[in-house]
């Protein structure tokens, strides 16, 4: 992943021509997902977008987008600065970013630091030592579980990763993309490159929950007019969920209509360890996007019944007030 920050008083306005959340509305020290938009509507990037301060934002981008992320950031921020605005950006190459997931990571955590992690909720993030090192924490992930997001300066990194593990006593287990893969998909999450394009925009994604009502009402947005369009008159095309028989149903697979016309194609997809089910994800034609909708998808020439189904697959465990007190109550 490829953090950076945004500061000066002109930070948020400057932000906000590139993105579609409300990050005004933010209170500080909470974030929330929002996507880079192209001119055309279309998701340059997807990330994580937090307000430390009013005049401080920090930003977490795709590794596999970072040249592409900066060139758009400073393409864009050169003419904001020659107009007299006050916004300058730090990319945090001198930090690592570390992923702890699951039902143990709060447990584990809160061994290595003095502040209360009970009291930070999902997109929240706070600025603290952390096995004696200046970390930023984000109570986020990608996994649909519970967990933290880490940024750790470098040089304390492995230190960090190995204290995590010791304190676990052996239930905290090193993992690699694959596993990550599986539970973001289970999670209904979308990976930029399979689910998320240029071509595609954050309404066809189903992410126009990221579209803050001030920013309906006023755009201000690259490609505001044809994203605000689709909100008024729906897209002609959704991404999905499907689950399916025979052949796990992967990338550019074909989806078909009852009577075999190609009527969208799979993003992403596999077997779900979870469901013990073939799982995916993919883009339909406007209509055959309700649950329980019968289709087909065709895995090398052959072709399987599936069903779109809503997401996530598999329920998410995300660590928020009503579940804090829950907790709490048994």
């Amino acid at each position: 992943m490829c953090g950076l920050s945004l500061k000066g008083p002109d930070a948020i306005p400057f932000l906000e021509t590139l993105v579609v959340g409300d990050i005004v509305g933010l209170a500080p020290g909470t974030g929330t997902l929002s996507v880079f938009t192209n001119e055309n509507g279309g998701v340059i990037d997807d990330t994580v977008v937090t307000k430390v301060s009013d005049e401080h934002i920090y930003i977490v981008v795709n590794a596999g987008c970072r040249d592409k992320d900066l060139q758009h950031l400073a393409k864009h921020l050169k003419p904001f600065q020659d107009a007299g605005k006050t916004v300058g950006w730090h990319v945090h190459d001198e930090r690592s970013l570390l992923a702890l997931q699951g039902p143990l990571a709060p447990e584990v955590l809160q061994k290595l630091t003095s502040d209360d992690l009970s009291t930070l909720y999902f997109g929240d993030f706070k600025i603290l030592k952390i096995n004696g090192s200046d970390c930023f924490l984000t109570r986020t992930g990608y996994t649909g579980e519970d967990g933290f997001e880490i940024s750790v300066p470098n040089e304390d990194a492995a230190a960090l990763a190995l204290a995590i593990l010791e304190k676990s006593q052996g239930k905290i287990r090193l993992t690699g993309l694959g596993a990550r893969d599986s539970l973001r998909l289970e999670a209904g999450l979308c990976l930029y490159g399979n689910d998320l394009e240029q071509h595609i925009t954050p309404v066809e994604a189903g992410l126009a929950w990221t579209i803050g009502k001030r920013r309906r009402a006023e755009g201000g947005f690259l490609g505001a007019e044809t994203i605000l369009q689709q909100l008024k008159d729906g897209p002609a095309r959704r991404r999905v969920g499907l689950v399916s028989s025979g052949a796990p149903a992967r990338s550019h697979s074909e989806i078909l209509d009852g009577d075999g016309k190609n009527i969208g194609e799979v993003t992403s997809g596999g077997f779900s360890p979870c469901l013990k089910k073939n799982i995916s994800m993919g883009y339909v034609a406007n209509g055959y996007h309700k649950a329980g909708t019968q289709v087909k998808v065709t895995v090398r020439g052959r072709q399987y019944d599936a069903v779109v189904t809503k997401m996530p697959f598999v329920p998410v465990h995300y660590y928020k007030p009503a579940a804090a007190a829950a907790a709490v109550k048994a």
